[in-house]
């Protein structure tokens, strides 16, 4: 699946190392909630999880249309009876942040999501202060719905975290913009 930045694919082994050193990364893992350091053996189990696929998620890695691993993305915890996932993205490679890389990765899942999957709705969570990514959501369409008080330990406090959430018929309406 491309889109006009970035395609996503399937893992490949040789993706272990990138993933490792973007989780053993603390300015990377900081927007992900509390810190999470899995080692190089986890990440290719990992990958074998992702590549043997199931009902319940979907997993890509992101790579520029030049073929760069920058970062992964997908939809998780799929509820096929209520039509919704909840949707994750990590740009590993810190100098890809601020290029539209995710937006354009989120894109692409979007409409995988909606489009294919005959899903109803997107949803998420983010850290309040992770403004870069909520201005990333917003821009393509999902809202914040609701939110979290002190839910996540990081950096030594705690921190606000939003759920944001897309609908099908939200999305049907803004497609054309």
């Amino acid at each position: 699946m491309q889109g006009k930045l970035v395609r996503l694919r399937a893992y490949e082994k040789s993706d272990a190392d990138a993933l490792f050193r973007w989780f053993a990364d603390a300015e990377v893992t900081r927007w992900l909630g509390p810190p999470n350091f899995p080692s190089r053996a986890q990440q290719e189990k990992f990958i074998e999880l992702a590549a043997a696929g199931g009902d319940d998620a979907k997993y890509f890695a992101i790579e520029t249309l030049d073929g760069r691993l920058i970062g992964d993305t997908g939809i998780r915890f799929i509820d096929w009876k209520s039509r919704k996932a909840e949707f994750f993205i990590t740009i590993g490679e810190k100098h890809c942040w601020d290029k539209g890389f995710g937006s354009d990765a989120l894109r692409i899942v979007i409409r995988l999501a909606f489009d294919r999957m005959n899903l109803n709705r997107l949803w998420l969570s983010v850290l309040a202060d992770n403004a870069r990514a909520v201005r990333c959501y917003e821009k393509c369409g999902f809202v914040r719905e609701g939110l979290l008080r002190q839910e996540s330990f990081v950096d030594g406090k705690y921190r606000d975290v939003h759920l944001m959430g897309l609908l099908r018929e939200d999305y049907e309406r803004t497609r054309g913009a």
